[in-house]
C-alpha cells in the first residue's frame, strides 16, 4: 500500500452554483433560416442593411455560415474591399442619424446646419453608429462626430465614412438576426 494524499478540504461553498450558459447564441435559429433564404431573397435582406449590391452579393453567395460570428467577419470583410463606387452607392442611400424626439429645436437646427456643411465638403450624407452610445448622449456624440469630422480631408473621410458604414452593416444584420427589421 502505497503513501496516501493529504486531504484537502473544500471551501464551504454556500447558495446554488451558477450553471454555465450554452454557447448557441439566441440569434441561431435566424441564421438558420437566413442561411436557407432563397439567394435573391438574402441579397434583398442583405441590402437592406447595406445598400451596395457588391457586398449583399458576397455575402449572400458565401452562406452557409455556420456563426453568427462567421457571418459578421464576411460581412466586414466584404464591407472592407468596397471600392469608391461602391462607398458612394452605399452612401447615397443612407439616411441622417435620428435625433432623439425630446431634442430641443436649437439642437434639430445645430445638426441641419453640420450636417448640410458636411454634405457640402464631402458631397455625401453624414454616417455614423450610433450602436453603443446611451441614448441620452446620441445627440453630444453626433455632433460632436459631425464637427470634428468636419476637419478632414476627403480621403480621410472616406475611410472613416467606410469604417462607420461597416459597423452600420453590422448593427443591422444583428437585428435582423434577433428578428428585427433592419
Amino acid at each position: 500500500m502505497g503513501p496516501t494524499l493529504p486531504a484537502h478540504r473544500l471551501p464551504q461553498l454556500t447558495g446554488r452554483l451558477p450553471i454555465p450558459a450554452q454557447t448557441r447564441t439566441s440569434t441561431a435559429p435566424l441564421l438558420d433560416a437566413f442561411n436557407t433564404l432563397p439567394a435573391e431573397e438574402a441579397h434583398t435582406t442583405l441590402l437592406a442593411c447595406l445598400h451596395s449590391p457588391r457586398w449583399a452579393r458576397r455575402v449572400s453567395d458565401h452562406r452557409p455560415y455556420p456563426t453568427v460570428e462567421a457571418l459578421l467577419a464576411a460581412s466586414d470583410e466584404a464591407a472592407y474591399d468596397l471600392t469608391a463606387a461602391d462607398l458612394a452607392e452605399a452612401l447615397a442611400s443612407e439616411a441622417l442619424p435620428a435625433l432623439p424626439d425630446d431634442a430641443y429645436e436649437a439642437a434639430h437646427m445645430a445638426l441641419g446646419a453640420a450636417q448640410a456643411a458636411y454634405l457640402t465638403r464631402f458631397g455625401h450624407v453624414f454616417v455614423i453608429c450610433l450602436d453603443g452610445v446611451p441614448p441620452d448622449e446620441t445627440l453630444d456624440f453626433a455632433l460632436e462626430s459631425i464637427r470634428s469630422r468636419l476637419t478632414n480631408d476627403p480621403e480621410e473621410e472616406r475611410v472613416v465614412a467606410a469604417e462607420e458604414l461597416r459597423r452600420l452593416a453590422r448593427g443591422r444584420l444583428v437585428s435582423h438576426l434577433r428578428g428585427a427589421r433592419p
